[in-house]
């Protein structure tokens, strides 16, 4: 048996959305900014897939620390949009649909929407576990892309 819920975030940062897509349809480039990850290697697209990776995280339950794998495929990557799906077993899905949009004052506001399948027993967990990663790569977000579309001025 499968549960699944959904949460959500929102990040503005001084960048182009161009800028803000290129750094998020890079998934060798999360471990910048995901607590959990530890390795991140690119391999062939799978069927469908724009890019694909094979990620290694870091967790704790607990007093076990433990690794883990998991295969990740960039579905759609356009400079509004990214879709993401990442999957583990035993039947663990996280879909990540971000959505980026230029404002005014030069800013680029991300919505994301992440979304956890997982078997019931170990459903609570994982849930807590992504949502708190993704929450922190959130507040780490903002940061790296004002880097990015700031670039400091040359001596």
């Amino acid at each position: 048996m499968l549960s699944s819920d959904t949460f959500s975030y929102t990040v503005q940062a001084r960048c182009s959305p161009a800028e803000a897509a290129a750094l998020l349809s890079d998934l060798t480039r999360q471990g910048e900014l995901h607590p959990l990850i530890v390795r991140v290697r690119r391999v062939p697209p799978r069927p469908g897939a724009r890019a694909s990776y094979t990620i290694n995280d870091r967790l704790a339950a607990g007093p076990l620390r433990f690794r883990t794998t998991y295969h990740a495929d960039v579905l759609i990557s356009e400079d509004d949009e990214i879709v993401t799906v990442a999957r583990q077993w035993p039947a663990t899905t996280v879909r990540n649909h971000t959505r980026l949009r230029a404002e005014p004052d030069g800013l680029v506001r991300i919505d994301v929407e992440i979304t956890l399948t997982a078997p019931t027993l170990l459903f609570r967990y994982a849930f807590r576990q992504a949502r708190d990663a993704h929450l922190a790569l959130a507040t780490r977000l903002g940061a790296a892309l004002d880097r990015t579309g700031n670039p400091p001025p040359a001596p």
